[in-house]
């Protein structure tokens, strides 16, 4: 039988913990090591709907991209981290979460964003560390379109390739060809991509001084939401478990999507 400790040294060697931000919490963060899997659900974030999800489909484990926590002082049922640990260790179901080691990784978060975009010679935006096999990595990926398209056919190939129901953007009156992307909150990236000689930014959580920076260099930008540019990362959890486990069921969350509405 499979147990949870080994499933989460697969996801290490996939996505070295070294690669993780400081401010991160990322790893086994709930449960028992020594657990025995046999079902498995794969999601972007741990909810309380992802959990009950979890319990009525029997999995043993959930797999996620953002951590249920970053500093826990104590784990009871009165607030909204502790109560999601309380619920899930009742219900015998462990997590492990890996969030920016994840974006970092090569086949992680930010390579799976620029296949789903169709980017090109894709390479690291910039070199931000070195991991434990001594390779550098990047939190961002540049590449570029098989063929420029003007800023509103890129719009509604973006949104139509994240499956969003809605995008913020600046249009710099550029045609749309190579492109910086970084997945989830880049937006302090924008000096990065300039920097690689792009034409259009792709990102979320884009703040407003990002967006009058991006006017004055005269550089595309496209807010495409947080949970759509990481999300593209859950089927790449779920291939990698269960390729690794064949005899393992595994699931992408059916009840977890994008939050944010537009009016």
């Amino acid at each position: 039988m499979v147990t949870v400790k080994e499933i989460y040294n697969l996801l290490a060697e996939f996505a070295d913990p070294a690669m993780k931000m400081d401010f991160d919490n990322v790893g086994f963060l709930v449960g028992k090591s020594d657990s025995q899997v046999t079902k498995v659900l794969t999601a972007l974030d741990i909810t309380t709907d992802v959990i009950d999800e979890a319990a009525s489909t029997g999995a043993q484990l959930i797999v996620s991209h953002h951590p249920m926590f970053f500093s826990l002082k104590n784990v009871t049922d009165t607030d909204k981290n502790g109560s999601k640990a309380v619920k899930l260790i009742e219900n015998g179901i462990s997590a492990i979460c890996m969030h920016t080691n994840l974006d970092a990784a090569k086949g992680g978060v930010n390579d799976a964003l620029a296949s789903v975009l169709e980017m090109k010679n894709t390479r690291l935006m910039q070199v931000d560390g070195i991991d434990s096999r001594g390779e550098e990595f990047s939190y961002g990926r540049v590449g570029e379109l098989e063929k420029a398209m003007t800023m509103e056919q890129f719009l509604t190939f973006v949104k139509q390739a994240l499956k969003s129901n809605g995008l913020r953007f600046h249009d710099a009156g550029r045609p749309v060809k190579r492109i910086c992307s970084v997945g989830g909150s880049g937006g302090s990236e924008l000096e990065a991509a300039i920097k690689n000689g792009c034409d259009t930014f792709v990102t979320a959580d884009v703040k407003y001084d990002v967006f009058l920076d991006a006017k004055f260099y005269g550089i595309n930008l496209v807010d495409a939401d947080h949970f759509c540019t990481e999300n593209t990362v859950v089927p790449v959890l779920r291939d990698l478990i269960a390729n690794a486990y064949p005899e393992l069921e595994v699931n992408i969350s059916a009840c977890h999507r994008q939050t944010a509405r537009f009016f």
